[in-house]
């Protein structure tokens, strides 16, 4: 059985080491992993490998991390360091605001795309500082468009799961489209026949895919991930209007 004192499987759960004056840092060692993830993938990341692009061997990155897990977990909270601190006080309001911060954690998914097979296996990611620091602020958000603590921080993890669950798609796609080494306007007018063709005994998708021809992808994707961030704004904003609950 597990010892009720055993230390929590985190990097943010244990102390860190004392700082020496170390030929690296632990800043160096995470910004490199995030360059290996961005240009590689998840697959490709180990301490091994790691090490041999900082010069240096394997062994010493331990000084810093324990494991490849507690890299990833660094990595995850470097990448979400890129987000601006949330904050209601916009002259748009809080809808505004959320809407951005949604936009925000949209765009650090889709510019690190790997960061979406890592999100259900980063332990306490969520106590990392950045982490942190971007839940704060949203969660400012929320509570100044008065909703209580508890409210705000469900209303949260509603629009984070929408923002995840659209952008994880939208990654691997954009991560199979690389890998193909076509432009989203080539594979497009390669699928269209064949997608037309498959919907044609189906009046609504048929009408759909050809009112879709022409379209720029891209701009087409923005458009849909706003509209489904107002209508998650609508509804919570209508049940916080109800008194919630």
């Amino acid at each position: 059985m597990p010892h009720d004192d055993a230390p929590l499987p985190s990097v943010w759960a244990r102390p860190r080491a004392p700082r020496r004056p170390p030929a690296l840092s632990r800043e160096q060692i995470v910004t490199e992993a995030v360059r290996l993830l961005d240009s590689e993938g998840v697959d490709a990341l180990s301490m091994r490998r790691l090490g041999a692009r900082l010069d240096t061997a394997a062994t010493s990155l331990y000084r810093h991390v324990a494991n490849k897990e507690e890299l990833i977990e660094l990595a995850v909270d470097e990448v979400y360091g890129e987000m601006p601190t949330p904050g209601p006080g916009t002259p748009e309001g809080w809808r505004a605001a959320a809407a951005a911060g949604a936009r925000e954690m949209r765009a650090v998914i889709l510019r690190h795309p790997w960061i979406v097979s890592v999100l259900g296996e980063v332990g306490l990611a969520y106590l990392g500082p950045n982490m942190m620091r971007y839940s704060e602020g949203m969660l400012g958000v929320f509570t100044a468009a008065g909703f209580g603590l508890e409210d705000a921080d469900r209303a949260l993890g509603t629009l984070s799961a929408y923002v995840v669950g659209t952008a994880t798609g939208e990654a691997a796609w954009l991560v199979k489209l690389a890998r193909s080494g076509r432009t989203e306007a080539e594979w497009a007018a390669g699928l269209w026949p064949a997608a037309e063709a498959a919907a044609r005994p189906y009046p609504l998708l048929s009408a759909f895919y050809t009112a879709q021809r022409g379209k720029v992808a891209p701009a087409t994707r923005d458009a849909d991930f706003d509209f489904g961030v107002a209508r998650v704004l609508d509804g919570l904003e209508a049940w916080a209007g109800r008194g919630g609950g």
